[in-house]
């Protein structure tokens, strides 16, 4: 019986060659959405799980009032860490500090120098995130002299030799042996970058941290927890609340810092707060394209059960046959269930190529790393699963209508399909092309978002310049021979120093005082220590004042702000005022026009410009506009490398620096954008085969019109009205749904666009052209054909 089934459901697909590859393509490329969608959701909501402890490990993190606002800040000062481990050690399996993952570091072996990414971490470190040794043990890091590499560092100075127990010499200041190889974490691992561990109570050692003055002031510290086995995560958030309060200065209390614990499944996800509290992250991206799969597989579906309707006349004699010489109505079922399932495991394996063959370009634009995991049981399980529910659910429709028919009205010739029949693959188009319509106008406001933050004035000149790190101090000693080589070379225009490049915030400080300041206001300004000629190099501008100028020997104690300062202090004339800073008086001899240093989203936050006195970060360079950008950069590279032969030269674009602040938003946009390119073109699969039938349906209509003289332009607005008046009705019920979702997800950002009217205008033109070009081909073939032909039969 089921081989039975099958055969005739193949001579179906054999005999409507269209219909067929219209339904199995459609289905395929919805399919390969989903799957891809699948991949990237699984990849999101798995980051993080290949720590065995991912379940109770939490991060220290805080909440505290400044300017008014409450902020939440994921360092801690790092006596909390002992406090913890004191006062509630039963809560803990393991309090770890560290400094997270950051760059800035160069590892060297003899004239090997490599620039990597490291963490400094104490000894149970390792042990609580359960790194895979490959050598040495995990607690190697009690032995301050030691370091632990990743694998692929390993490889990258020793290749296939025994790293051991060998010497690296790191930032060209201690020599670290080699205690032990750790696997490489997979690229979902808040990890990932890490090359390398040191040690805790060297760094300690060597920035004399027990020496502070005050040591609960600095928040400096990412402070790692593993949770007891009986602890509630929730309920030791509690307990530890109010640990920093208890410690600080009454200065620091105004901050009211308030301490709890981020779990590790929210690390990645859940990183967004606002007012203290967890607004989302990147979640909102995967119900955001977990919900665009099931809307675009739901389009394949829908073409599935309107082709197959829509052809019900053609098969009603066939029912009627087959319930005449004894089928029952549950073997129709079965058949028309078993076409589904076979058009369905088709379009399967089908989609499985279209993965393979896309899913390098998908990672590209995701910036992921996935693969088909086809040796994983679960895979197929999920998929030919998936496949069978898919089947069950887009035959269900054809299979009950079909098998409805009466015999002795199709046999007798009377069964007609009536025009409610049509009503359901009316509201089914409408609904494809509502989901597609909504996808292109969100598609249309995320890029225009885009754009609009781009066209947002920064405030500086990121045209040529050019930010290179400083791990060592020599370029800072010969500042002004090197400077004067370049310029005189004709590679550069400026140069200066700075602790931070124009798009990273250097530092923050509380401890700024002015006239007429709020007693009991808690501030946090954002500073940066920076060199003479810093502005000319970036190009900055005043609202206000001046410069730093070499002229002015009482420029040691005056600093520059930002306007949001100026503004956020109440300041009329700022350049005759003064502020404390740490019991100094400073003036403020400058304004400069806001720059955006944070997300270019958000405003801009209040910022002080100090003159440094010690050696810098970095070092800013602004290449000669005369000169090319890949010229200038190998003779920079070449100078610095005569003066900082220990140092491997690093730079960085600053315009790069910036664009990389969309990075988030035009990844969205570019997934959205193929998302809903796909969306439309399964929908338009879906008119083509509609218009198809339609016009098959139709033929001997269309030859009596052209008989009584009918043209081809009145036959192509006859057949094609249908269409427009259905898209039409997806536009009006689209319209407001998109303006409501998109006005909301807008609302997430403080600096941001509307959803202007020409953006549905455009849309609205946009879908009825689309539609009147897939199904012109199909009306005007139909016009043009012979009416002779298709009347002859009559």
């Amino acid at each position: 019986m089921i081989k039975n089934y099958l055969k005739i459901a193949w001579r179906n697909l054999i005999r409507n060659k269209a219909s067929s590859l219209i339904n199995i393509g459609g289905l395929a490329v919805g399919m390969a959405v989903v799957m891809l969608i699948s991949f990237w959701i699984w990849d999101e909501v798995t980051f993080d799980r290949n720590h065995k402890n991912y379940n109770r490990i939490a991060q220290v993190i805080q909440n505290v009032t400044n300017n008014g606002e409450v902020q939440t800040w994921w360092q801690v000062p790092y006596p909390l860490a002992d406090v913890l481990r004191k006062s509630y050690g039963s809560d803990f399996k393991s309090v770890v500090m560290s400094t997270g993952v950051g760059g800035g570091n160069v590892l060297a072996l003899g004239d090997k120098k490599l620039s990597e990414k490291g963490s400094v971490m104490e000894p149970e470190g390792p042990e609580l995130f359960t790194l895979k040794m490959l050598k040495g043990k995990r607690d190697a890091l009690k032995d301050p002299s030691s370091i632990l590499i990743s694998a692929s560092t390993a490889k990258a100075f020793f290749g296939n030799d025994d790293p051991m127990y060998k010497v690296l010499k790191l930032n060209n200041q201690d020599n670290l042996k080699v205690a032990g190889v750790y696997e490489d974490l997979p690229k979902n691992s808040s990890l990932a970058d890490m090359a390398f561990i040191e040690a805790w109570d060297r760094f300690a050692s060597d920035n004399q941290l027990s020496q502070m003055k005050e040591p609960w002031r600095p928040n400096f510290v990412t402070l790692y927890v593993q949770l007891a086995d009986h602890a509630d995560l929730d309920k030791v958030s509690l307990k530890i609340r109010d640990e920093k309060l208890r410690h600080v200065s009454a200065f620091l209390a105004k901050k009211k810092p308030a301490l709890f614990l981020e779990p590790m499944s929210k690390w990645h996800l859940y990183t967004e707060f606002k007012d203290g509290k967890n607004t989302g992250g990147r979640i909102q991206y995967v119900w955001l394209f977990g919900i665009i799969g099931v809307f675009v597989l739901l389009l394949a579906c829908i073409n599935f059960m309107n082709l197959s309707t829509a052809r019900s006349e053609k098969r009603a004699r066939e029912v009627g046959i087959r319930k005449a010489i004894g089928s029952m109505r549950s073997q129709l079922i079965y058949q028309f269930f078993g076409e589904s399932l076979l058009c369905v495991f088709l379009a399967f394996a089908i989609s499985l190529l279209l993965v393979q063959l896309s899913l390098s370009f998908f990672n590209q634009v995701a910036d992921k790393q996935m693969t088909v995991p086809w040796d994983n049981l679960w895979f197929w399980i999920a998929g030919i699963g998936f496949s069978f529910v898919t089947g069950m659910i887009t035959g269900s429709y054809p299979a009950f209508y079909l098998s409805s028919f009466k015999p002795v009205k199709v046999l007798k010739g009377s069964f007609r399909v009536g025009r409610l029949a049509s009503v359901p693959r009316k509201v089914l188009v409408v609904l494809q092309f509502t989901v597609s319509v909504v996808l292109i106008i969100g598609t249309i406001v995320v890029f225009r978002q885009i754009q609009y933050a781009k066209a947002r004035p920064v405030g500086y000149s990121r045209d040529g310049l050019v930010a290179v790190p400083m791990i060592t101090d020599h370029i800072h000693k010969h500042f002004d021979a090197v400077k004067q080589n370049l310029i005189n070379n004709g590679v550069i225009a400026e140069m200066a120093e700075a602790g931070s490049p124009p798009t990273e915030v250097a530092g923050s400080t509380s401890a700024v005082e002015w006239p007429g300041k709020d007693p009991n206001l808690s501030t946090d300004f954002q500073q940066n220590n920076i060199s003479y000629d810093y502005g000319k190099t970036i190009g900055w501008e005043f609202s206000s004042g001046r410069d730093f100028s070499r002229s002015f020997q009482s420029d040691s104690a005056a600093v520059i702000i930002n306007q949001a300062a100026a503004d956020f202090m109440s300041m009329k004339k700022p350049t005759e005022t003064y502020i404390t800073f740490y019991s100094k008086q400073y003036r403020i001899i400058g304004v400069t026009k806001d720059i955006i240093i944070g997300s270019p989203y958000e405003q801009v936050r209040p910022l002080i410009y100090f003159l440094a006195k010690d050696p810098s970060s970095y070092t800013l360079l602004k290449i000669n506009p005369k000169m090319s950008a890949s010229e200038a950069v190998d003779k920079i590279g070449s100078v610095f490398k005569t003066y900082n032969p220990e140092q491997p030269f690093e730079y960085h674009f600053v315009d790069q620096d910036y664009d990389k602040k969309f990075g988030n938003e035009e990844r969205v946009g570019k997934l959205a954008t193929a998302f809903a390119s796909l969306a439309i073109f399964i929908s338009c699969l879906g008119l083509f085969g509609m218009a198809s039938f339609m016009a098959e349906q139709r033929v001997k209509e269309i030859g009596v019109r052209k008989v009584l003289g009918a043209s081809v332009f009145n036959l192509w607005q006859l057949l094609s009205r249908d269409f427009a008046i259905l898209v039409t009705i997806s536009l009006i019920v689209a319209s407001p749904l998109a303006y409501y979702l998109m006005h909301h997800w807008l609302n997430n950002y403080q600096y941001h666009t509307g959803v202007a009217w020409w953006i549905f205008a455009v849309t609205a033109i946009g879908a009825i052209a689309i539609t009147l070009l897939t199904v012109s081909y199909q009306s005007i073939k139909a016009a043009l054909a012979n009416p002779v032909k298709s009347l002859r039969s009559e």
